[in-house]
């Protein structure tokens, strides 16, 4: 199974840079978590949802055929981390590659967000695209870290 994070944005700072190569080396070889960076749609006198459009088109050609679409999304369901481990662990089983997509600074095009297969937010707190990257592959570390019974994840 492979977790590909698409990300609308590509220059992150260098601590954000290195946290996540950080927690992208520490997973196992059968998760393999890979990053894919979008273009962000310049900002400037086109209407926002021709701005959402072109960076859905961007999204969607980043997606492996038939994989399961998670969008993370402020209006999403909000999970604990072992409620993600049980997420991961499911998706796992089902062995399908899952993207976990992150939209760029006016979100994700409403009907990109509608077709997800899921829907979940990280906080109910207003994050910084950089911080969300890191955030994201955090977490997904410590899911699979409560599921293989490793010790990095404490109760």
């Amino acid at each position: 199974m492979r977790l590909l994070i698409v990300a609308v944005g590509q220059r992150l700072p260098d601590w954000a840079q290195s946290a996540w190569a950080d927690y992208a080396k520490r997973f196992p070889a059968e998760l393999k978590v890979e990053l894919k960076a979008v273009k962000t749609e310049p900002r400037g006198s086109r209407s926002l949802p021709s701005l959402l459009g072109a960076e859905r088109e961007r999204i969607e050609a980043a997606l492996p055929k038939g994989c399961r679409v998670v969008a993370l999304d402020e209006r999403g369901t909000a999970l604990s981390t072992v409620a993600l481990a049980d997420k991961l662990r499911t998706w796992q089983l089902d062995a399908d590659d899952v993207a976990l997509v992150i939209g760029g600074p006016d979100g994700l095009e409403p009907a990109f967000r509608q077709a997800a297969h899921e829907r979940i937010r990280l906080s109910d707190l207003t994050l910084p695209h950089a911080l969300v990257r890191v955030l994201l592959i955090e977490q997904l570390y410590r899911a699979w870290s409560i599921n293989a019974k490793h010790p990095y994840h404490r109760e």
